[in-house]
């Protein structure tokens, strides 16, 4: 039996700031927002939080436990997930004017892109686990309690990316010119690299 709501606040209030803290996904539609709209960025929401909410039921589902004990696994992940955030890095580094000021189009990161993040970073997949070591528990309800988790994950990161996308959207309104927006997306870049390597060289 589903337990009372209250019991489920501590996860609600988890999930609240895994979703609302920085992190590669949410620098990604700031920057996306701040170029393109709010609108653009939906696609990388969507994908961000159903990555998320995948996520946790494979791991409930025992995958994630399966990856602790192949390394080797877990060392590709991690190189691919590096190399993924610094070519995005790269990308907004490099973003020209001319996408800045309306005129050439720039490809956009997309629905794939983000769901893709979520699953090849292996700091997720360790977060998964302790997430379900925490709340899932061991009774007979597991699996539902693990489905009902994928989808509070799903619904609380809604709101709180559709939030980052609204501050990229008026971070644009604000740096008018763009070579102010320019600069942002720069130190974005630099933040996303930081953020992409800082694991490894720790």
């Amino acid at each position: 039996m589903i337990p009372a709501l209250q019991q489920w606040l501590p996860f609600l209030l988890f999930a609240f700031v895994a979703a609302i803290t920085p992190g590669p996904t949410n620098l990604l539609i700031f920057s996306n927002s701040a170029r393109h709209g709010w609108r653009a960025a939906l696609p990388i929401i969507l994908g961000g939080c159903v990555g998320a909410a995948l996520m946790v039921l494979l791991v409930g589902c025992g995958v994630g436990e399966l990856l602790v004990r192949l390394p080797q696994v877990q060392g590709v992940m991690a190189a691919a997930g590096v190399l993924w955030l610094t070519w995005l890095a790269w990308q907004i580094w490099n973003s020209p004017l001319k996408g800045l000021e309306g005129g050439e189009p720039t490809r956009r990161m997309g629905l794939f892109d983000a769901l893709s993040l979520q699953l090849v970073n292996p700091k997720n997949w360790t977060v998964g686990l302790a997430v379900i070591g925490v709340y899932a528990g061991h009774g007979d309800d597991r699996l539902l309690r693990v489905q009902l988790m994928a989808l509070l994950f799903f619904l609380v990161g809604v709101p709180c990316l559709l939030a980052w996308a609204g501050l990229g959207a008026g971070s644009a309104r604000l740096l008018r010119s763009p070579h102010a927006l320019q600069r942002m997306n720069r130190g974005l870049a630099l933040i996303l690299l930081v953020s992409a390597w800082a694991g490894v060289l720790a």
